[in-house]
Protein backbone atom coordinates (compact mmCIF):
# COMPACT_ATOMS: atom_id res chain seq x y z
CA UNK A 1 0.00 0.00 0.00
CA UNK A 2 2.69 2.20 0.82
CA UNK A 3 4.51 1.63 -2.17
CA UNK A 4 1.54 2.63 -4.44
CA UNK A 5 0.80 5.85 -2.20
CA UNK A 6 4.58 7.01 -2.22
CA UNK A 7 6.29 5.16 -4.97
CA UNK A 8 8.40 3.50 -2.47
CA UNK A 9 8.52 1.13 0.56
CA UNK A 10 11.31 0.58 3.53
CA UNK A 11 11.35 0.89 7.45
CA UNK A 12 10.21 2.00 9.43
CA UNK A 13 6.44 1.36 7.80
CA UNK A 14 3.55 3.96 9.05
CA UNK A 15 0.49 3.23 7.96
CA UNK A 16 -3.17 4.30 8.63
CA UNK A 17 -5.95 1.70 7.82
CA UNK A 18 -9.62 2.28 8.52
CA UNK A 19 -11.04 -0.43 10.86
CA UNK A 20 -11.56 -2.97 8.68
CA UNK A 21 -8.08 -2.96 7.40
CA UNK A 22 -8.25 -0.87 4.34
CA UNK A 23 -5.39 1.59 4.27
CA UNK A 24 -5.81 5.25 3.26
CA UNK A 25 -2.35 7.47 4.24
CA UNK A 26 1.46 5.57 5.13
CA UNK A 27 4.66 6.30 4.65
CA UNK A 28 8.09 5.31 5.99
CA UNK A 29 10.30 8.05 8.18
CA UNK A 30 8.79 11.01 9.02
CA UNK A 31 10.40 13.91 11.25
CA UNK A 32 8.05 14.25 14.93
CA UNK A 33 6.63 17.48 13.64
CA UNK A 34 5.00 16.02 10.59
CA UNK A 35 3.98 13.04 12.16
CA UNK A 36 1.76 15.20 14.47
CA UNK A 37 0.88 17.16 11.48
CA UNK A 38 -0.58 14.18 9.70
CA UNK A 39 -2.32 12.30 12.71
CA UNK A 40 -4.29 15.26 13.30
CA UNK A 41 -5.07 16.11 9.25
CA UNK A 42 -6.26 13.05 8.72
CA UNK A 43 -8.13 13.59 12.40
CA UNK A 44 -10.01 16.28 11.17
CA UNK A 45 -10.68 14.55 7.89
CA UNK A 46 -11.99 11.61 9.27
CA UNK A 47 -14.50 13.72 11.53
CA UNK A 48 -15.45 16.29 8.42
CA UNK A 49 -15.51 13.91 5.55
CA UNK A 50 -15.19 10.45 6.12
CA UNK A 51 -16.59 9.46 2.38
CA UNK A 52 -13.48 10.73 1.36
CA UNK A 53 -11.23 8.61 3.41
CA UNK A 54 -13.69 6.20 2.44
CA UNK A 55 -13.34 6.87 -1.71
CA UNK A 56 -9.87 6.59 -0.97
CA UNK A 57 -9.19 2.97 0.62
CA UNK A 58 -11.74 1.95 -2.28
CA UNK A 59 -9.32 2.97 -5.25
CA UNK A 60 -6.32 1.76 -2.80
CA UNK A 61 -7.96 -1.54 -2.61
CA UNK A 62 -8.60 -1.98 -6.29
CA UNK A 63 -5.05 -1.10 -6.81
CA UNK A 64 -3.65 -3.59 -4.02
CA UNK A 65 -5.78 -5.90 -5.79
CA UNK A 66 -4.65 -5.25 -9.34
CA UNK A 67 -0.96 -5.99 -8.18
CA UNK A 68 1.34 -9.43 -8.23
CA UNK A 69 -1.72 -10.67 -10.39
CA UNK A 70 -1.20 -13.70 -12.83
CA UNK A 71 -2.95 -14.97 -15.03
CA UNK A 72 -3.53 -18.38 -17.00
CA UNK A 73 -1.85 -18.72 -19.86
CA UNK A 74 -3.52 -21.11 -21.68
CA UNK A 75 -1.91 -23.34 -24.60
CA UNK A 76 0.77 -26.18 -24.41
CA UNK A 77 4.01 -24.78 -22.84
CA UNK A 78 7.08 -24.56 -24.71
CA UNK A 79 10.30 -23.26 -23.28
CA UNK A 80 13.11 -23.02 -25.54
CA UNK A 81 17.20 -22.65 -25.11
CA UNK A 82 17.12 -19.22 -27.42
CA UNK A 83 14.86 -17.68 -24.50
CA UNK A 84 17.69 -18.53 -21.74
CA UNK A 85 19.99 -17.19 -24.44
CA UNK A 86 18.20 -13.94 -25.22
CA UNK A 87 17.63 -13.33 -21.64
CA UNK A 88 20.94 -13.74 -20.65
CA UNK A 89 22.90 -11.40 -23.29
CA UNK A 90 20.41 -8.38 -22.79
CA UNK A 91 20.72 -9.11 -19.19
CA UNK A 92 24.83 -9.47 -19.63
CA UNK A 93 24.80 -5.22 -21.53
CA UNK A 94 24.09 -4.36 -17.37
CA UNK A 95 26.87 -5.74 -15.95
CA UNK A 96 30.06 -4.35 -13.99
CA UNK A 97 32.98 -6.22 -15.42
CA UNK A 98 35.47 -4.94 -13.68
CA UNK A 99 34.23 -4.81 -10.30
CA UNK A 100 31.80 -7.56 -10.94
CA UNK A 101 27.74 -7.34 -10.16
CA UNK A 102 25.72 -4.81 -11.78
CA UNK A 103 26.84 -1.54 -13.01
CA UNK A 104 25.23 0.43 -10.93
CA UNK A 105 25.45 1.48 -6.83
CA UNK A 106 24.19 0.26 -4.50
CA UNK A 107 25.14 -3.56 -5.34
CA UNK A 108 23.27 -6.03 -4.02
CA UNK A 109 24.41 -9.79 -3.09
CA UNK A 110 21.49 -11.35 -5.35
CA UNK A 111 22.48 -15.14 -4.44
CA UNK A 112 19.66 -16.57 -6.91
CA UNK A 113 21.05 -14.55 -9.54
CA UNK A 114 24.58 -16.05 -9.77
CA UNK A 115 23.44 -19.28 -8.75
CA UNK A 116 21.54 -19.03 -12.23
CA UNK A 117 24.09 -17.46 -13.92
CA UNK A 118 26.42 -20.00 -12.82
CA UNK A 119 23.99 -22.74 -14.32
CA UNK A 120 23.16 -21.29 -17.13
CA UNK A 121 27.40 -20.72 -17.79
CA UNK A 122 28.30 -24.23 -16.76
CA UNK A 123 25.84 -25.85 -19.11
CA UNK A 124 25.62 -23.38 -21.86
CA UNK A 125 29.77 -23.43 -21.62
CA UNK A 126 30.03 -20.22 -21.84
CA UNK A 127 33.23 -19.31 -20.46
CA UNK A 128 33.05 -15.41 -20.78
CA UNK A 129 29.77 -15.89 -18.20
CA UNK A 130 32.00 -18.11 -15.78
CA UNK A 131 34.49 -15.43 -15.94
CA UNK A 132 31.97 -12.66 -15.12
CA UNK A 133 30.22 -15.24 -12.23
CA UNK A 134 33.55 -15.43 -10.32
CA UNK A 135 34.85 -11.99 -10.48
CA UNK A 136 31.58 -11.19 -8.90
CA UNK A 137 32.17 -13.60 -6.27
CA UNK A 138 35.57 -12.73 -5.51
CA UNK A 139 35.32 -8.93 -5.09
CA UNK A 140 32.14 -9.66 -2.86
CA UNK A 141 34.17 -11.48 -0.79
CA UNK A 142 36.97 -8.81 -1.14
CA UNK A 143 35.25 -5.96 -0.07
CA UNK A 144 33.62 -4.30 2.73
CA UNK A 145 30.36 -5.85 1.97
CA UNK A 146 31.99 -9.05 3.46
CA UNK A 147 33.02 -8.90 7.45
CA UNK A 148 37.18 -9.19 6.80
CA UNK A 149 37.37 -10.02 10.58
CA UNK A 150 34.31 -12.07 11.51
CA UNK A 151 33.10 -13.21 8.47
CA UNK A 152 29.47 -13.24 6.97
CA UNK A 153 28.11 -10.27 4.83
CA UNK A 154 26.39 -7.03 5.36
CA UNK A 155 23.27 -6.40 3.75
CA UNK A 156 24.21 -4.39 0.17
CA UNK A 157 26.88 -2.16 -0.46
CA UNK A 158 26.85 1.67 -1.11
CA UNK A 159 29.21 1.96 -3.74
CA UNK A 160 30.69 0.05 -7.03
CA UNK A 161 33.17 -1.72 -5.26
CA UNK A 162 31.44 -3.31 -2.98
CA UNK A 163 33.58 -1.14 -0.27
CA UNK A 164 31.24 0.41 1.98
CA UNK A 165 28.27 -1.68 3.23
CA UNK A 166 25.18 -1.03 5.03
CA UNK A 167 26.48 -2.89 7.98
CA UNK A 168 23.06 -4.92 8.46
CA UNK A 169 23.54 -8.68 8.54
CA UNK A 170 20.71 -10.61 7.51
CA UNK A 171 20.46 -14.50 7.65
CA UNK A 172 18.55 -14.74 4.60
CA UNK A 173 21.56 -13.19 2.84
CA UNK A 174 24.37 -15.04 4.57
CA UNK A 175 22.19 -18.39 3.45
CA UNK A 176 21.78 -18.04 0.41
CA UNK A 177 25.56 -17.16 -0.18
CA UNK A 178 26.97 -20.23 1.35
CA UNK A 179 25.08 -22.14 -1.41
CA UNK A 180 26.81 -19.71 -4.03
CA UNK A 181 29.74 -19.88 -2.55
CA UNK A 182 30.26 -23.70 -2.11
CA UNK A 183 28.78 -24.62 -5.42
CA UNK A 184 30.88 -21.70 -7.44
CA UNK A 185 33.77 -23.84 -5.22
CA UNK A 186 33.22 -27.03 -7.17
CA UNK A 187 33.82 -25.47 -10.27
CA UNK A 188 37.01 -23.50 -10.18
CA UNK A 189 38.34 -24.60 -6.26
CA UNK A 190 38.96 -20.68 -5.51
CA UNK A 191 40.35 -20.46 -1.96
CA UNK A 192 38.79 -17.43 -1.26
CA UNK A 193 34.76 -19.36 -1.66
CA UNK A 194 36.30 -22.19 0.64
CA UNK A 195 37.70 -19.20 3.21
CA UNK A 196 34.29 -17.08 3.16
CA UNK A 197 32.25 -20.46 3.52
CA UNK A 198 34.32 -21.57 6.56
CA UNK A 199 34.18 -18.05 8.33
CA UNK A 200 30.36 -17.14 7.03
CA UNK A 201 29.34 -20.33 9.03
CA UNK A 202 31.98 -19.25 12.15
CA UNK A 203 29.95 -16.03 12.46
CA UNK A 204 26.49 -17.63 12.39
CA UNK A 205 27.75 -20.04 15.23
CA UNK A 206 29.09 -17.06 17.09
CA UNK A 207 26.33 -14.22 16.58
CA UNK A 208 23.47 -16.20 15.22
CA UNK A 209 22.78 -19.36 16.63
CA UNK A 210 20.09 -20.11 19.45
CA UNK A 211 20.47 -23.18 21.76
CA UNK A 212 17.67 -24.55 20.65
CA UNK A 213 19.50 -24.88 16.49
CA UNK A 214 17.37 -22.07 14.96
CA UNK A 215 19.41 -18.87 13.84
CA UNK A 216 18.47 -15.52 14.40
CA UNK A 217 17.42 -13.33 11.51
CA UNK A 218 19.49 -10.51 11.97
CA UNK A 219 22.06 -8.07 13.42
CA UNK A 220 21.57 -4.54 13.24
CA UNK A 221 23.49 -1.91 11.63
CA UNK A 222 23.93 0.40 14.20
CA UNK A 223 25.67 0.20 17.89
CA UNK A 224 27.01 2.43 20.56
CA UNK A 225 29.68 4.46 19.23
CA UNK A 226 32.97 5.35 22.10
CA UNK A 227 30.43 8.16 23.15
CA UNK A 228 27.08 5.47 24.20
CA UNK A 229 25.61 6.77 20.76
CA UNK A 230 24.50 4.82 17.98
CA UNK A 231 26.36 4.72 15.19
CA UNK A 232 25.85 2.67 12.07
CA UNK A 233 28.99 0.50 11.09
CA UNK A 234 30.50 1.62 14.87
CA UNK A 235 31.55 -2.25 15.23
CA UNK A 236 32.55 -2.95 12.72
CA UNK A 237 35.48 0.15 11.23
CA UNK A 238 38.45 0.93 12.24
CA UNK A 239 41.13 4.17 12.62
CA UNK A 240 44.98 3.94 11.61
CA UNK A 241 45.96 4.80 15.41
CA UNK A 242 43.79 1.81 16.42
CA UNK A 243 45.28 -0.66 14.35
CA UNK A 244 48.76 0.33 14.82
CA UNK A 245 48.19 -0.23 18.70
CA UNK A 246 46.60 -3.59 18.06
CA UNK A 247 49.21 -5.20 15.37
CA UNK A 248 52.33 -3.47 16.28
CA UNK A 249 55.22 -4.55 13.92
CA UNK A 250 53.03 -6.44 11.70
CA UNK A 251 50.55 -3.04 10.75
CA UNK A 252 52.64 -1.90 7.36
CA UNK A 253 52.01 -5.39 5.54
CA UNK A 254 48.48 -5.41 7.48
CA UNK A 255 47.73 -2.10 5.90
CA UNK A 256 49.36 -3.39 2.34
CA UNK A 257 46.38 -6.23 2.39
CA UNK A 258 43.85 -4.30 3.67
CA UNK A 259 44.58 -0.94 2.01
CA UNK A 260 44.54 1.72 5.23
CA UNK A 261 44.89 3.97 2.39
CA UNK A 262 43.05 6.03 -0.12
CA UNK A 263 41.16 2.86 -1.21
CA UNK A 264 40.12 1.46 2.19
CA UNK A 265 39.10 4.90 3.67
CA UNK A 266 35.43 5.49 4.35
CA UNK A 267 34.54 8.69 6.27
CA UNK A 268 36.48 11.14 9.17
CA UNK A 269 39.31 8.54 10.13
CA UNK A 270 37.64 5.57 9.85
CA UNK A 271 38.52 2.59 7.64
CA UNK A 272 36.42 0.12 6.02
CA UNK A 273 38.69 -3.34 5.65
CA UNK A 274 38.81 -4.13 1.81
CA UNK A 275 41.20 -6.59 -0.33
CA UNK A 276 42.25 -6.27 -3.98
CA UNK A 277 44.71 -9.16 -4.17
CA UNK A 278 44.04 -12.89 -3.52
CA UNK A 279 46.78 -14.16 -1.47
CA UNK A 280 48.47 -16.16 -3.94
CA UNK A 281 49.41 -12.36 -5.80
CA UNK A 282 50.10 -10.74 -2.85
CA UNK A 283 52.47 -13.63 -1.62
CA UNK A 284 54.28 -13.32 -4.76
CA UNK A 285 54.48 -9.46 -4.66
CA UNK A 286 55.93 -9.53 -1.19
CA UNK A 287 58.33 -12.74 -1.63
CA UNK A 288 56.36 -14.38 1.21
CA UNK A 289 56.33 -17.82 2.55
CA UNK A 290 51.91 -19.36 2.04
CA UNK A 291 52.30 -20.63 5.14
CA UNK A 292 53.80 -17.87 7.27
CA UNK A 293 51.55 -15.39 5.54
CA UNK A 294 48.41 -17.30 6.59
CA UNK A 295 49.50 -17.60 9.97
CA UNK A 296 49.64 -14.22 10.41
CA UNK A 297 46.36 -13.26 8.90
CA UNK A 298 44.97 -16.12 11.77
CA UNK A 299 46.45 -13.79 14.33
CA UNK A 300 45.79 -10.54 12.87
CA UNK A 301 41.80 -11.70 12.55
CA UNK A 302 41.69 -13.23 16.04
CA UNK A 303 43.83 -9.78 17.78
CA UNK A 304 40.94 -7.49 15.61
CA UNK A 305 38.01 -9.99 16.55
CA UNK A 306 38.78 -9.96 20.04
CA UNK A 307 39.13 -5.84 20.54
CA UNK A 308 35.84 -5.68 18.51
CA UNK A 309 34.25 -8.30 21.26
CA UNK A 310 35.36 -5.56 23.44
CA UNK A 311 33.15 -2.61 22.13
CA UNK A 312 29.27 -2.32 22.11
CA UNK A 313 27.55 -5.17 20.04
CA UNK A 314 25.23 -4.70 17.23
CA UNK A 315 21.14 -5.14 18.35
CA UNK A 316 20.50 -8.58 17.92
CA UNK A 317 17.17 -9.41 16.11
CA UNK A 318 16.24 -12.78 17.57
CA UNK A 319 13.58 -14.08 16.19
CA UNK A 320 13.95 -17.11 14.45
CA UNK A 321 11.95 -17.53 10.92
CA UNK A 322 10.91 -20.86 9.28
CA UNK A 323 11.89 -19.71 5.47
CA UNK A 324 14.75 -18.19 6.75
CA UNK A 325 15.98 -20.72 8.93
CA UNK A 326 15.39 -23.63 5.31
CA UNK A 327 17.27 -21.45 3.10
CA UNK A 328 19.99 -21.88 6.09
CA UNK A 329 19.75 -25.94 6.11
CA UNK A 330 20.09 -25.39 2.49
CA UNK A 331 23.38 -23.59 2.58
CA UNK A 332 24.56 -25.74 5.10
CA UNK A 333 23.95 -28.49 2.96
CA UNK A 334 25.65 -27.30 0.26
CA UNK A 335 28.51 -26.22 2.59
CA UNK A 336 28.93 -29.90 3.73
CA UNK A 337 28.57 -31.59 0.03
CA UNK A 338 31.86 -29.53 -0.93
CA UNK A 339 33.63 -29.68 1.82
CA UNK A 340 33.06 -32.69 3.20
CA UNK A 341 32.75 -31.52 6.71
CA UNK A 342 30.30 -33.08 9.01
CA UNK A 343 30.44 -30.44 11.53
CA UNK A 344 28.03 -28.68 8.88
CA UNK A 345 25.90 -31.76 8.61
CA UNK A 346 25.73 -31.55 11.74
CA UNK A 347 24.43 -28.02 12.47
CA UNK A 348 22.10 -28.37 9.39
CA UNK A 349 20.23 -31.49 10.88
CA UNK A 350 19.90 -29.78 14.02
CA UNK A 351 18.47 -26.86 12.62
CA UNK A 352 16.07 -29.46 10.62
CA UNK A 353 15.19 -31.23 13.63
CA UNK A 354 13.97 -27.90 15.36
CA UNK A 355 12.20 -26.62 12.93
CA UNK A 356 10.54 -30.40 12.26
CA UNK A 357 10.10 -30.29 16.47
CA UNK A 358 8.87 -26.62 16.89
CA UNK A 359 7.60 -25.11 13.86
CA UNK A 360 5.46 -28.43 12.62
CA UNK A 361 2.43 -28.14 13.85
CA UNK A 362 0.08 -31.49 14.60
CA UNK A 363 -2.52 -30.40 11.43
CA UNK A 364 0.71 -30.79 9.54
CA UNK A 365 0.98 -27.04 8.63
CA UNK A 366 3.84 -24.73 10.00
CA UNK A 367 4.33 -21.74 12.06
CA UNK A 368 6.28 -18.80 10.87
CA UNK A 369 7.72 -17.08 14.28
CA UNK A 370 9.71 -18.90 17.28
CA UNK A 371 11.02 -16.36 20.05
CA UNK A 372 11.48 -16.91 23.73
CA UNK A 373 10.24 -20.41 23.71
CA UNK A 374 6.92 -19.76 21.81
CA UNK A 375 5.98 -20.54 18.27
CA UNK A 376 3.24 -18.34 16.36
CA UNK A 377 2.24 -16.89 13.39
CA UNK A 378 0.63 -19.11 10.87
CA UNK A 379 3.10 -19.79 8.19
CA UNK A 380 3.24 -18.37 4.72
CA UNK A 381 4.15 -19.62 1.49
CA UNK A 382 7.66 -18.57 1.88
CA UNK A 383 7.71 -21.19 4.87
CA UNK A 384 6.86 -24.23 3.23
CA UNK A 385 8.98 -23.45 0.13
CA UNK A 386 12.21 -23.54 1.63
CA UNK A 387 11.43 -25.77 4.12
CA UNK A 388 10.30 -28.29 1.63
CA UNK A 389 13.55 -27.34 -0.39
CA UNK A 390 15.25 -27.69 2.65
CA UNK A 391 14.02 -31.04 3.30
CA UNK A 392 14.23 -32.58 -0.03
CA UNK A 393 18.10 -31.53 -0.03
CA UNK A 394 18.09 -33.45 3.59
CA UNK A 395 17.15 -36.39 1.68
CA UNK A 396 19.37 -36.01 -1.26
CA UNK A 397 22.68 -35.95 1.10
CA UNK A 398 20.95 -38.56 4.08
CA UNK A 399 18.87 -40.77 1.82
CA UNK A 400 17.04 -40.57 5.28
CA UNK A 401 13.07 -40.73 4.31
CA UNK A 402 11.79 -38.87 6.63
CA UNK A 403 13.11 -35.85 4.91
CA UNK A 404 11.00 -36.42 1.80
CA UNK A 405 8.00 -37.84 3.50
CA UNK A 406 7.78 -34.69 5.52
CA UNK A 407 8.79 -32.36 1.92
CA UNK A 408 5.90 -34.67 0.60
CA UNK A 409 3.61 -33.75 3.66
CA UNK A 410 4.13 -30.06 3.23
CA UNK A 411 3.49 -29.66 0.05
CA UNK A 412 0.21 -31.61 -0.02
CA UNK A 413 -0.85 -28.80 3.15
CA UNK A 414 0.29 -25.68 0.74
CA UNK A 415 -1.83 -27.29 -2.01
CA UNK A 416 -4.71 -27.55 0.47
CA UNK A 417 -4.34 -24.04 1.70
CA UNK A 418 -2.45 -21.56 -0.31
CA UNK A 419 -3.42 -23.04 -3.92
CA UNK A 420 -5.25 -20.95 -6.58
CA UNK A 421 -6.93 -23.26 -8.72
CA UNK A 422 -8.13 -20.30 -11.01
CA UNK A 423 -4.22 -19.57 -12.48
CA UNK A 424 -2.15 -22.86 -11.19
CA UNK A 425 -0.07 -20.52 -8.57
CA UNK A 426 0.13 -20.29 -4.79
CA UNK A 427 -1.47 -17.73 -2.56
CA UNK A 428 0.88 -15.88 -0.60
CA UNK A 429 -1.49 -16.39 2.48
CA UNK A 430 -3.27 -18.95 3.54
CA UNK A 431 -6.87 -19.91 3.26
CA UNK A 432 -6.66 -19.81 7.16
CA UNK A 433 -5.60 -16.74 7.77
CA UNK A 434 -8.21 -14.15 8.95
CA UNK A 435 -9.97 -12.31 6.17
CA UNK A 436 -7.42 -9.41 4.08
CA UNK A 437 -8.01 -6.61 1.65
CA UNK A 438 -6.19 -8.59 -1.13
CA UNK A 439 -4.57 -12.26 -0.83
CA UNK A 440 -1.82 -11.62 -3.38
CA UNK A 441 0.76 -13.54 -5.24
CA UNK A 442 4.08 -13.37 -4.60
CA UNK A 443 6.14 -14.08 -8.22
CA UNK A 444 9.00 -11.96 -8.66
CA UNK A 445 12.71 -13.01 -7.60
CA UNK A 446 14.00 -10.51 -5.39
CA UNK A 447 17.16 -11.06 -2.31
CA UNK A 448 15.25 -14.04 -1.73
CA UNK A 449 13.13 -15.98 -4.63
CA UNK A 450 9.99 -15.74 -5.04
CA UNK A 451 7.87 -17.89 -3.03
CA UNK A 452 5.77 -19.16 -6.21
CA UNK A 453 9.24 -19.97 -8.20
CA UNK A 454 10.80 -22.07 -5.27
CA UNK A 455 7.35 -24.04 -5.06
CA UNK A 456 7.50 -24.48 -8.91
CA UNK A 457 11.34 -26.04 -8.85
CA UNK A 458 10.34 -28.10 -5.13
CA UNK A 459 6.96 -29.69 -7.34
CA UNK A 460 9.21 -30.49 -10.11
CA UNK A 461 12.06 -31.97 -7.84
CA UNK A 462 9.52 -34.41 -5.85
CA UNK A 463 7.96 -35.35 -9.32
CA UNK A 464 10.94 -36.48 -10.40
CA UNK A 465 11.42 -38.52 -7.05
CA UNK A 466 7.75 -39.92 -6.21
CA UNK A 467 7.26 -40.17 -10.50
CA UNK A 468 4.46 -38.28 -9.98
CA UNK A 469 3.79 -36.30 -13.62
CA UNK A 470 0.70 -33.95 -12.36
CA UNK A 471 3.61 -31.90 -10.04
CA UNK A 472 6.00 -31.74 -12.95
CA UNK A 473 2.72 -30.76 -15.15
CA UNK A 474 1.77 -27.78 -12.27
CA UNK A 475 5.76 -26.72 -12.26
CA UNK A 476 5.57 -26.08 -16.05
CA UNK A 477 1.99 -24.61 -15.95
CA UNK A 478 3.38 -21.96 -13.05
CA UNK A 479 6.28 -21.15 -15.33
CA UNK A 480 4.12 -20.84 -18.74
CA UNK A 481 2.29 -18.20 -16.67
CA UNK A 482 5.33 -15.86 -16.52
CA UNK A 483 7.43 -17.06 -19.08
CA UNK A 484 6.33 -13.37 -21.42
CA UNK A 485 7.90 -11.60 -18.60
CA UNK A 486 11.18 -13.44 -18.67
CA UNK A 487 13.46 -10.96 -21.06
CA UNK A 488 11.88 -7.97 -20.23
CA UNK A 489 13.43 -8.14 -16.15
CA UNK A 490 15.80 -11.20 -15.53
CA UNK A 491 17.16 -10.52 -12.37
CA UNK A 492 13.34 -10.72 -10.66
CA UNK A 493 13.09 -13.78 -12.60
CA UNK A 494 15.97 -15.63 -12.19
CA UNK A 495 14.84 -18.70 -10.01
CA UNK A 496 12.26 -19.24 -12.81
CA UNK A 497 15.24 -19.46 -15.58
CA UNK A 498 16.54 -21.75 -13.22
CA UNK A 499 13.47 -24.44 -13.11
CA UNK A 500 13.57 -23.28 -17.38
CA UNK A 501 17.18 -24.60 -17.16
CA UNK A 502 15.41 -28.47 -16.04
CA UNK A 503 12.90 -28.00 -19.31
CA UNK A 504 15.49 -27.49 -22.19
CA UNK A 505 18.84 -29.03 -21.00
CA UNK A 506 18.86 -32.81 -19.80
CA UNK A 507 17.72 -33.32 -16.13
CA UNK A 508 18.58 -36.32 -14.37
CA UNK A 509 17.93 -39.06 -11.63
CA UNK A 510 20.98 -40.45 -10.12
CA UNK A 511 19.90 -43.16 -8.73
CA UNK A 512 22.28 -45.11 -6.37
CA UNK A 513 21.39 -48.36 -4.36
CA UNK A 514 23.53 -50.64 -2.29
CA UNK A 515 25.14 -50.97 0.58
CA UNK A 516 27.98 -48.65 -0.29
CA UNK A 517 25.41 -46.23 -1.35
CA UNK A 518 26.58 -43.14 0.98
CA UNK A 519 29.98 -42.95 0.25
CA UNK A 520 29.11 -42.89 -3.52
CA UNK A 521 26.42 -40.36 -3.36
CA UNK A 522 29.64 -38.19 -1.00
CA UNK A 523 31.79 -38.75 -4.06
CA UNK A 524 29.07 -37.51 -6.59
CA UNK A 525 28.11 -34.63 -4.37
CA UNK A 526 31.67 -33.45 -4.80
CA UNK A 527 31.20 -32.92 -8.91
CA UNK A 528 29.32 -29.79 -9.63
CA UNK A 529 25.89 -31.60 -11.24
CA UNK A 530 23.07 -28.89 -10.96
CA UNK A 531 20.62 -31.10 -13.23
CA UNK A 532 20.05 -33.84 -11.46
CA UNK A 533 18.28 -35.07 -8.66
CA UNK A 534 19.85 -37.74 -6.21
CA UNK A 535 18.35 -40.59 -4.42
CA UNK A 536 20.25 -43.27 -2.21
CA UNK A 537 19.32 -46.13 -0.89
CA UNK A 538 22.03 -48.04 1.34
CA UNK A 539 19.56 -50.72 3.00
CA UNK A 540 16.40 -52.62 0.90
CA UNK A 541 14.29 -51.01 3.55
CA UNK A 542 13.56 -47.68 1.63
CA UNK A 543 10.37 -47.05 0.44
CA UNK A 544 10.00 -44.48 -2.26
CA UNK A 545 9.48 -45.90 -5.70
CA UNK A 546 12.26 -44.62 -7.03
CA UNK A 547 14.07 -47.63 -5.60
CA UNK A 548 11.78 -50.51 -7.12
CA UNK A 549 13.48 -53.32 -8.28
CA UNK A 550 16.64 -51.85 -7.96
CA UNK A 551 18.15 -53.68 -4.42
CA UNK A 552 21.21 -56.36 -5.21
CA UNK A 553 22.48 -57.56 -1.87
CA UNK A 554 26.34 -57.93 -3.39
CA UNK A 555 26.78 -54.69 -5.59
CA UNK A 556 25.96 -50.62 -5.28
CA UNK A 557 24.69 -50.03 -8.47
CA UNK A 558 24.13 -46.31 -9.98
CA UNK A 559 21.74 -45.59 -12.29
CA UNK A 560 21.65 -42.62 -14.20
CA UNK A 561 17.98 -41.76 -15.78
CA UNK A 562 16.01 -39.19 -17.65
CA UNK A 563 12.53 -39.31 -17.14
CA UNK A 564 12.69 -42.58 -15.40
CA UNK A 565 14.60 -43.99 -18.81
CA UNK A 566 17.17 -45.55 -17.90
CA UNK A 567 20.88 -46.47 -18.84
CA UNK A 568 21.79 -49.79 -17.40
CA UNK A 569 23.70 -49.21 -14.02
CA UNK A 570 27.12 -48.70 -13.41
CA UNK A 571 28.89 -49.25 -10.39
CA UNK A 572 31.74 -46.56 -10.08
CA UNK A 573 30.77 -42.78 -9.45
CA UNK A 574 33.29 -42.25 -12.80
CA UNK A 575 31.06 -44.41 -15.35
CA UNK A 576 28.40 -42.65 -13.98
CA UNK A 577 29.72 -39.08 -14.52
CA UNK A 578 30.81 -40.22 -18.18
CA UNK A 579 26.73 -41.19 -18.99
CA UNK A 580 26.11 -37.54 -17.91
CA UNK A 581 28.94 -36.06 -19.87
CA UNK A 582 27.68 -38.06 -22.78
Amino acid sequence: AVQLMTGRGGWPLNVIILPDGRPVWGGTYFPKENWIDALNQISKIHQDQPEKLEEYAAKLKEGLQSLDVVTLKEGDADFKKETLSKTVEKWSQGFDLRQGGMNRAPKFMMPNNYQFLLRYAHQSKDSKLVDFVNLTLEQMAFGGVYDQIGGGFSRYSTDEKWHVPHFEKMLYDNAQLLSLYSQAYLLNKNPVYKETVYQTIDFLKREMTDASGGFYSALDADSNNVDGKLEEGAYYIWTKKELEELLKEDFPLFKEYYNINNYGHWEKENYVLIRQDSDNDFNKEKNLDKNVFNEKKKVWQQKLLEAREKRSKPRLDDKILTSWNGLTISGLLDAYTTFGDKEFLDLALKNASFIKDNQLRKNGGLNRNFKEGKSTINGYLEDYSSTIEAFIKLFEVTSDEQWLNLAENLTQYALNHFYDSSNKMFYFTSDEDSSLITRNTEYLDNVIPASNSMMAKNLFKLGHFNFNREYIKMAAQMLHNVSDELEGYPSSYSNWLDLMLNYTYPFYEIIVVGKDATQKIETIHSTYIPNAIIAGSPSEKNNPEIFEDRWDEDNTWIYVCVNNSCKLPVNSVEEALSLLEN
